[in-house]
This record gives C-alpha cells, structure tokens and sequence, in this order.
C-alpha cells in the first residue's frame, strides 16, 4: 500500500495548480475588487455571491456559510475526496509524479482513493469504448449515427464509443489495466453473473460519457442497436460513489464555458440532441441523464448563470403528451432560478436530432430563439384544460390560472400577465382579472407564503416569509472560544484591519506587528488568529508558504476558517499603503494603552494609604510612562510606535 505523500510534493501541488482555474471548473467567477474573484457558493444557495476567490493567496472563503480553505480544501469539499485523493488528482493536473514515504511510489496500488480509482477506471473505460468504435463490429454503430447525421469528428468530439457485444470484452481489459473485480463492479462497469464472475454491464451499445462539471467521467449512457437486445433503449449507469443522475448532466463539460459567458443554457431531452445542437452551433446545450430536470441540475446552472438580469433558461421539449407533462415539471421549478425560463417545442413534434436532419443547422438554431416564455406556456396549458365558451369555464379557469399569476413578484409583469390572462380568457374586463389577481398577491403576502413586490423579474428574494424588499441578515461569525463579533466596535474594526493586513500585506506592519501581545486583540477570535502567526514565526518571516503556515498553526478549523476569512476578505481601503498600516497600529496600540491607564488608575483608587512608598512609586511610574506613550502616539502617529 502507498503511504504517506511527500511533504514537498503537497507542496508542490498546491503551488502548481492556480486556486481560480479550479474553482472555475465548478462555477462562474467575476472580478471582485482587490484582486479577488467572486461567484455563488457551490456549498449552500444564495441569491447574491458571496463566495471570493483570492488567486494571489490561493485561498476561498465564502462569507455566507464560512466555508474555505485552499485549492485542496475546495477539491476535498466539493468532490468529496479524501485529503490524498484531492492531492492526487491535482497532482494529474499538473503532471507532478507523487512519492509516498512508506514503500514507495506505486502507480495504481490500492492505496488510491476509492473515488479517484472509480474515476480511473471510467476514464480507462471510455477509451476503450471509443477504440471499439473503429471495430468492425461497431459497424451498426456507425450506421446509427451517421443516419443521424454525425460523422467520425462529431463522434469524436463527444468520445462516442462502442461496446463489444461479448460478455466480458471490457472487464478482461480493466483487470489488465490493474483494477479489482471489486472496483469492478462497485464503479457499475461490469455486474456479477450467475457464475458468479463479473461481465461487462453494456454489451453491444453505442456508448457516450458522461462526464461531471470537472470534465471527469463518471458514468456512460448506453443506446441499444439491435434487435435482439431484451435491454431498454437506454441503459446508463447504476447510481455509484461518483454517478448521481439527478447531479449531472450530460454535455456540461463541453457548454459550460460558453453557459458562462453567454448567460445562457438550453435543456434537450436526449445525447443526440445535445450533440445536433452543438454542431449547429448552440453550444449552450446540456441534458439530463435519465431523469427529470430537478434541484439538483438547477443548481449545477446557477453556479455558471451567477442569476444576474439577463440569464436564461431554454427547455426543449417534444409536442407529445409527454414532453408537455416535462414542461410543466419544468416550470415547477422556475421560481427557483433568478433567470428567466423559456419554452420551445419544434413543429411536427421533431426532437434537435430530427429537426436537424430534416432542415439543417439553421433550423436548430432558429428553434432556440423562437422560445416563448415558460411561464407563458404553462398559463396557456391551464387555460386550454377548460370550456371557454362558457362563463362556468371561464370562470373556472381564472380560478386555477389567477394564483399562478398572483406568485409573480415583479409588480410590472404580474400586472401585464393578469391582462394578457384576461385576453386568454376572452374577458372583456382586464382590470376584473388584475384586481383579482392583486388580491391573491395581497392574502398570500399577508399569510406569509408569499415575497413581497420585487424590481426585478420574478424570481427575487426566494425565501419563504419574508418580504422580497428585506435583506435577510447574514448569519453572525462566531467561532469556538469567543462570542460573536460586534464589526460595530470600532476596536472589533480596527483589530480586523490589522489582522488582515498583517495576513494580506505583512510587509507593510511589520516588524511592528509582531511585538505587538496577544492580549492587545480584544476579541478572543481575533487573539487567537494573532497566536496563530506567531505560531507560524511572525508577519516579518512572511514568505511564500506564509498564509499555509498561518493555517497550519491555528489550534482549530474555527481559528483556521477565521485565517482564510481574513485573508481573502478586501481590505476597507481605497490606498492601502504605509500611512494606512501605520493608522491601524496606532489606533490598536492606543486603545491597549488607554485600556492599561484604566487599570493602573483603578489600582492606584485602590492602592492603601499604610503601603510602601515604593509600592505607590512604582505604580505612579508606570502611569506617567504609559500616559507619555499615549500621547505620543496621538502626536506623532506612527513614528512614535
């Protein structure tokens, strides 16, 4: 077994892999200022980012839920990795051979991480399913696709592959590549059979990865060929330690980038409309694997989206009964998005693969921007569910449709989707339908299920309760071994200044800094980040490894949160320069000076009348040299530290 990886090698991989090029892989990153990069949290739901990337430190933190670290920690975190596991597959990244101090370097022992051996073993997988695509078997295959319209770099672009129709073609090549019957079948590659050795899972199929945010595969979609396969049409990979189908979809390697840069995505249905739209050219397109668009993929979006004004969601969808039913699933989730939703269906009832094929690239693209609204969509399918020739049925549709109306939170839409109800409904009277819808908003703000009118589109402020126009407070920071900070103190303030920027910008307060007591930081959280780089040598020993060092000698994951806090949050400065520095250690010196004059002054109320002369003498010495000093410092500023 592999054992413990080389200190200097960690080292190495920490400094050879930029904390905002993996970041980035997961979520969309915007300048923040400072130097410093921000996106929505990949760790808890948020409206706004509060999630800040510091590249020149190489440290996260996200000032919502207190999570962060460096690259390592946001790996391990994010994939769930084992400390070794995140350093290995950084390591690949950066193409750093590991030494392990007990035995040895050992490539693929067991010793890996589970989870870094399963992505292995996928990865191996689909090479060899794209190998056999060129086979002469895989003939039938080709014939799929290019039916289809897709030829060998369409194919290669999305790493198609085949699988051998034999039963254990893949199993005998992964066993040679080292991996265990065991990871085998834990990784969903293969299956046990009644002779109780493992077979190949997908036999006979045309295979397409499917690859999670990173760009790692984690799982196949598979798609029968023949007749005589008594399988579905589709088989994909059993839920695993690395393959959740309601947490990918599938494409998003390939469109994320372009996600991002667009403010856009479009959701198909199927791998081959994924791939029909990305070779006419809507790049943007992604799918899900299996199953229902849901929370999960919702999320995967907004991370890319960032939910500003301008974003947008485009669902696909077939005319048929079904593909009305997805839709309408859909749009049970559009409140979740920030972005707005929209809906298009081709004509004829054609998917982008068939709609491709029947009209060319030109008509894929025109699909997407001929969308209409989701929300638009759905109304009009409530609406169709009733006799309109009636006043019964009118009647009843404004019933069911007039709440779906009254939920939006933009006053300005709600009020032109109440009048454009009332033409669905063909009622003459516009403000009777906006008066009713109005009033449905109005009971359901007032029972406290609804937000409040927002400026934007709907979707704002999302939280169940409280009014769209009320910021809701952000939780307060309160780390082991101290009570909560009052950031309203100007002590607290200053104190947090200065830590941050003996943290950030250590030359600049030292070497003044490091003679500086613990006890001169008020709150405990803050004394105990002052301990913590004394630990690591003092600010005037800040070299590369500085902020590491800093981290590593905090006592706890509290003190160690609070260090990565300090050090990615942006110092309150327009000029951060000596003459800033030199204020906050001014200001925390004076008040430690002002706070021991008190104390003297109280022992000296204190001090009895019948004690040595020497005793008051001494006590009087230390005020005058004290209150001096103070005053000094008021004078001279800086200079009299």
């Amino acid at each position: 077994m592999a054992g413990r990886i080389n200190d200097d090698d960690v080292k190495a991989v920490r400094d050879a892999v930029p904390i905002d090029a993996v970041v980035s892989e997961y979520l969309q990153l915007r300048n923040a200022g400072g130097g410093n990069l921000k996106g929505l949290c990949p760790f808890h739901d948020e409206k706004s980012p509060s999630f800040q990337v510091s590249p020149s430190k190489g440290l996260y933190h996200c000032f919502g839920c207190q999570a962060g670290g460096d690259t390592l920690d946001f790996v391990m975190k994010i994939d769930h990795l084992s400390f070794s596991e995140a350093v290995e597959r950084l390591a690949g990244l950066a193409g750093i051979t590991l030494r392990y101090e007990e035995g040895g370097y050992t490539a693929g022992t067991s010793g890996r991480g589970d989870r870094i051996r399963l992505v292995e073993a996928h990865k191996a997988a689909a090479q060899f399913y794209v190998d056999q695509l060129g086979s002469p078997e895989a003939e039938i295959g080709r014939k799929f696709l290019a039916e289809r319209g897709f030829d060998q770099a369409a194919a290669a672009h999305f790493s198609v592959g085949y699988s051998p129709a034999g039963w254990d073609h893949l199993t005998r090549f992964l066993r040679g590549k080292g991996f265990s019957d065991k990871e085998l079948i834990t990784s969903g590659l293969a299956q046990d059979s009644r002779s109780g050795k493992p077979i190949d899972r997908f036999r006979g199929r045309l295979m397409w990865p499917i690859r999670d945010i990173s760009g790692e595969v984690v799982g196949f979609g598979a798609r029968k060929l023949r007749d005589d396969d008594n399988g579905p049409k589709y088989l994909n990979t059993p839920e695993t330690a690395i393959y959740r189908k309601s947490q990918v979809l599938y494409g998003i390697d390939l469109a994320k980038k372009e996600i991002a840069k667009t403010s856009r995505a479009v959701v198909v249905e199927g791998y081959t409309d994924v791939m029909a739209c990305h070779m006419a050219g809507v790049t943007t397109a992604i799918a899900t694997c299996g199953t229902a668009f849901g929370g999960d993929h919702i999320k995967i979006l907004r991370r890319l989206l960032m939910d500003n004004a301008t974003a947008e969601v485009i669902f696909t969808f077939d005319g048929d009964a079904a593909g009305q039913k997805a839709a309408l699933r859909a749009f049970e989730d559009d409140q979740k998005f920030a972005a707005e939703t929209s809906i298009t269906i081709a004509p004829g009832g054609m998917d982008p693969c068939d709609l491709r094929l029947a009209q060319g690239d030109a008509a894929v693209s025109g699909l997407v921007e001929a969308r209409t609204p989701l929300f638009e969509f759905a109304l009009r399918h409530i609406v169709s569910r009733h006799n309109l020739e009636n006043p019964a049925g009118r009647a009843a549709a404004l019933a069911e449709a007039a709440p779906v109306v009254a939920s939006i939170k933009d006053l300005s839409i709600q009020h032109e989707s109440a009048v454009q109800l009332a033409g669905m409904l063909g009622i003459l009277d516009e403000q009777f339908v906006v008066k009713r819808v109005a009033q449905l908003a109005r009971w359901a703000r007032e029972r406290g299920q609804g937000d409040g009118p927002q400026g934007g589109r709907p979707g704002g402020d999302r939280q169940r309760g409280r009014p769209s126009h009320e910021v809701a407070p952000a939780p307060a920071v309160q780390p082991a071994g101290g009570p909560a900070l009052n950031l309203r103190s100007p002590a607290h303030r200053t104190e947090r200044e200065l830590l941050k920027l003996a943290l950030q910008r250590p030359a600049l307060v030292s070497p003044a800094f490091d003679a500086y007591g613990i006890d001169e930081f008020t709150a405990p959280p803050y004394a105990a980040v002052r301990q913590a780089i004394q630990d690591a040598g003092g600010a005037s020993q800040a070299t590369d490894d500085y902020l590491a060092r800093v981290r590593e000698a905090a006592p706890n994951d509290t003190v160690r949160a609070m260090v990565t806090e300090l050090a990615v949050e942006a110092i309150h400065a327009k000029t951060v320069d000596e003459i800033y520095a030199g204020v906050q250690l001014v200001q925390v010196r004076l008040r430690a000076v002002d706070r021991r004059v008190l104390e003297i002054q109280g022992t000296m109320t204190r001090l009895s009348p019948q004690a040595p002369p020497e005793q008051h003498a001494a006590v009087q010495q230390e005020l005058w040299v004290l209150q001096q000093y103070g005053q000094r410092l008021r004078n001279r500023g800086a200079e009299g530290l």
